[in-house]
């Protein structure tokens, strides 16, 4: 396949900075050498390419848009890029940056002491301390508010109870932000690796999301030290404003996979023979290439816009809610039309179609459904609740 230049036909470069073209083309060479020579084994093999992880510590992509503590300290826009081309070569690879920065350093960052940050957020920047977000449980996922994991205040420490599903990094993580409802209050807790009665096994059998280390986590009688409770913030508002982060970066990211497939589909097509002529010579495929464009071309608008809005503090979550939503399902459907455009060839480990399609298909589910999405929309535009 020929080199990856990007997908610009409105010319967004112009509208970012220097420093932010020049993150943007670093992740992306960093990705063409480091991710997709090793990503498809891994995906077969279902395991995470481990030793990237520390990697991108290394050139200051997890945690990027936080400031102190080690962090790189970078803008909204440059996260972004970072997520849309680390998706690019997989929607793996971006989850465990996505999850490090945006569901576990954020919540520290926002939230805990001055101590609990001294203490994991240099290490979680640098990628030598590993750290996963609990939040959704076996009956709980759009619905966080019901969940039944509980802690006691047993006055020298709390007591932790439950078990929480689909989490990302689990059986790999030295840290997990658990989320758990103390005297009927949601507040969040750091259960450390190797704390009594917490145990991470990985869930296996996945058909999607194969790169990347999925668990339960089991809190069994774990004592949780009274230090180990994050002081800032109480309710809902703790998990559903790192999901905002986590969903921010989404949007980015399902970029990234649909630009991939299409320059795929663009190499195959143009030099794929049939009828003595390429494919791309027919009208067919070209209106696929161009829906393809159009498609990837409104999702990048609404990205920047979305980036800029948040360096000014002015995001709404509604504005994630339909960006999410949006980019999502216009990359699953680009993934769909480039595996038509691959013919038979396009379930082939040799392309990335089928991984990228495999992968967007739980990327479409989690950070809120699609359809959730669609109501969090619905209300604003009515001012009623469909759901509670």
């Amino acid at each position: 396949m020929s080199a990856f230049t990007g997908v610009d036909f409105y010319e967004i470069d112009e509208l970012l900075s220097e420093e932010e073209r020049a993150i943007r083309d670093t992740v992306r060479e960093w990705v063409d050498a480091e991710v997709t020579p090793v990503i498809e084994a891994h995906y077969e093999a279902g395991t995470f390419p481990i030793e990237l992880g520390r990697k991108m510590g290394e050139l200051g992509l997890l945690g990027a848009n936080l400031d102190g503590y080690d962090c790189p300290g970078l803008n909204n826009v440059m996260y972004g890029l970072i997520c849309q081309e680390l998706e690019r070569g997989d929607s793996g690879v971006r989850s465990f940056c996505s999850v490090q920065g945006s569901l576990v350093m954020f919540p520290i960052h926002a939230y805990g002491s001055e101590e609990q940050k001294q203490k994991w957020l240099p290490r979680l920047a640098s990628g030598e301390a590993i750290g996963c977000f609990g939040l959704t449980e076996p009956d709980f996922g759009s619905n966080p508010g019901g969940m039944i994991t509980r802690a006691e205040d047993k006055g020298s420490h709390y007591v932790l109870n439950g078990a929480k599903m689909w989490i990302t990094n689990g059986t790999l993580a030295d840290v997990a932000v658990v989320w758990a409802k103390l005297d009927g209050v949601v507040r969040g807790f750091l259960v450390e690796r190797g704390m009594e009665g917490f145990s991470a096994p990985e869930m296996k059998g996945k058909r999607s999301l194969r790169a990347s280390v999925t668990s339960e986590l089991v809190f069994q009688d774990v004592v949780i030290p009274k230090e180990n409770l994050l002081p800032g913030v109480k309710g809902l508002k703790g998990p559903l404003s790192c999901l905002n982060n986590a969903r921010y970066g989404i949007a980015w990211g399902a970029l990234g996979a649909a630009m991939g497939c299409y320059h795929s589909s663009v190499d195959y097509s143009t030099s794929r023979i049939q009828f003595d002529r390429p494919i791309a010579a027919f009208q067919l495929v070209q209106n696929k290439l161009a829906w393809m464009l159009r498609e990837i071309t409104k999702g990048q608008l609404l990205a920047w816009r979305l980036g800029r809005l948040k360096d000014a503090g002015k995001m709404r979550h509604e504005q994630v809610s339909l960006a999410k939503m949006n980019n999502v399902d216009i990359a699953l459907r680009i993934a769909r039309v480039a595996r038509d455009i691959h013919g038979a060839n396009g379930i082939l480990g040799e392309y990335p179609i089928m991984r990228h399609a495999a992968n967007l298909e739980s990327v479409f589910t989690y950070e809120g459904t699609h359809d959730i999405h669609n109501l969090v929309l619905g209300r604003w535009i009515t001012g009623i609740q469909a759901f509670q």
